[in-house]
């Protein structure tokens, strides 16, 4: 592997990692009702776990309330359950062809909670972007043991690293500040 490869190996890991804590803060609940919020449901239809939105349709009926569509009713019962099971806390009811889900206001506790979890997850995504760069500049001076690039070529490549590094812990940073700004909102 070269320098270079590091570095954009370096950057491509870094990026997983943003889109990871993006798709885990999409999971925690604000009071407002988002599709996004179901994504990781997977409903038993016909013996299988198949996500939510590839049997329903899920809408934003207003801020508070989501409505599922099936698009086969007699997958009902299985999609009711499986929101019922899931670690969202959410009480579907059903009335007709439509599941609504009312989502209930965060308590001040619970925003808390919320935040603490929140704060937890962008550390552990710095932790892993640091671990990245660990990485990164270990193999760099694998490399100038090896004699096959010089001291001033893992420099540059170290400081290129250092630069993506804080660029993406920068957006990690913003990610939290974002969904804490999001909990906090009534």
């Amino acid at each position: 592997m070269t320098h270079d490869e590091i570095v954009k190996d370096a950057d491509k890991r870094m990026d997983k990692s943003i889109e990871s804590i993006r798709h885990d803060m999409a999971k925690i609940r604000t009071g407002r009702a988002h599709p996004s919020l179901l994504d990781h449901i997977a409903v038993n239809y016909y013996g299988s776990p198949v996500p939510l939105n590839q049997v329903a349709n899920i809408t934003v009926q207003d801020s508070r309330t989501l409505a599922i569509n099936a698009w086969d009713k007699k997958a009902i019962p299985d999609i009711e359950k499986a929101i019922l099971t899931s670690d969202l806390g959410l009480n579907p009811v059903t009335g007709g062809d439509v599941i609504r889900i009312p989502l209930p206001a965060l308590t001040e506790e619970r925003r808390k909670e919320l935040i603490k979890v929140v704060r937890h997850e962008a550390e552990m995504a710095r932790v892993a972007v640091r671990n990245i760069r660990r990485d990164a500049n270990h193999m760099l001076k694998e490399l100038v043991k090896e004699k096959e690039i010089t001291e001033d070529a893992e420099r540059r490549a170290e400081e290129s690293i250092q630069k993506l590094t804080t660029t993406h812990i920068g957006k990690i940073d913003q990610i939290l500040a974002d969904k804490e700004k999001e909990l906090m909102e009534i």
